[in-house]
């Protein structure tokens, strides 16, 4: 039980992948801070920061559901202020909550280019910002950014130009992170998938049932969470992982039963 009594802050972790990590640092009796904005139904989407605090507990965590629009700098800060009143000092920050738009240059309007940028580059930014006090109190302390590794072919860049943009800057920005704290013992890295995951997103924006059908559960990306957020913050940071891959390296080598459709074609994700 590594993971018993360490303070996890999850951005978006109300739904989708933020959830599935909440659940399985949970089931390891972690506190899970759920720092997302739905606080009433979607049907839609599903989810809400009280459901996700209910599950949390049920899966033997502690679990603080707080209201927070990470393009808002007063909620992030009370964010923070909640969690040190609660927990005390924060062992790990899961950078998760993103939007995504798939627009070219072209049909791209500028309050969704705007909102993207707001989302995924400003508001992880000062969320990791406003939470280094507290991590600079953990013994191990963690930040885990969910965006893909760097490539620089065109290819990735002329479909959705602003989307690229903005999960790049997250990529960087965590593996700047990664020197700019190395001396305090904090740990940055990256974490992506190899395939599509079963999210409301893939679901809505992506790809339909047809796409759901040939994606991998949330879980595998909570699985290898959990493999690089025991690891020793003071030597293991500035990587850009892919889930698959981490769970190789522990050891895990049948992923089937991620497959939402085992056996199955599996769609591999957008970035790769």
């Amino acid at each position: 039980m590594y993971f018993k009594n360490k303070t996890v802050l999850i951005t978006g972790a109300s739904r989708g992948i933020g959830k599935a990590i909440a659940l399985k640092l949970a089931s390891e009796g972690a506190n899970i801070v759920i720092a997302a904005k739905s606080t009433s139904e979607d049907g839609r989407l599903g989810g809400t920061i009280f459901a996700t605090a209910k599950e949390v507990e049920s899966a033997g965590g502690k679990a603080l559901p707080v209201f927070c629009d990470i393009r808002d700098e007063q909620l992030i800060r009370e964010v923070m202020e909640k969690t040190a009143d609660k927990f005390g000092p924060l062992d790990i920050l899961i950078n998760n909550a993103s939007a995504i738009n798939l627009s070219n240059t072209v049909q791209m309007e500028a309050k969704r280019f705007d909102l993207i940028f707001d989302i995924n580059v400003r508001g992880t930014f000062m969320v990791t910002k406003l939470a280094h006090p507290l991590l600079k109190a953990s013994a191990n302390p963690h930040i885990l950014t969910l965006s893909p590794p760097l490539d620089m072919n065109m290819k990735w860049f002329k479909p959705h130009l602003a989307y690229t943009l903005t999960k790049y800057n997250m990529t960087l920005m965590a593996k700047a992170w990664a020197e700019e704290f190395k001396n305090e013992g904090i740990a940055s890295n990256t974490l992506w998938p190899a395939t599509t995951i079963a999210t409301a997103a893939v679901r809505n924006l992506l790809g339909g049932e047809e796409l759901i059908r040939r994606s991998r559960k949330p879980e595998i990306m909570a699985d290898a969470a959990f493999y690089i957020l025991q690891k020793d913050s003071g030597t293991n940071t500035g990587n850009t992982y892919l889930d698959e891959e981490v769970l190789r390296e522990a050891g895990v080598t049948n992923l089937d039963h991620y497959a939402i459709t085992p056996g199955g074609v599996l769609q591999r994700d957008l970035f790769l």
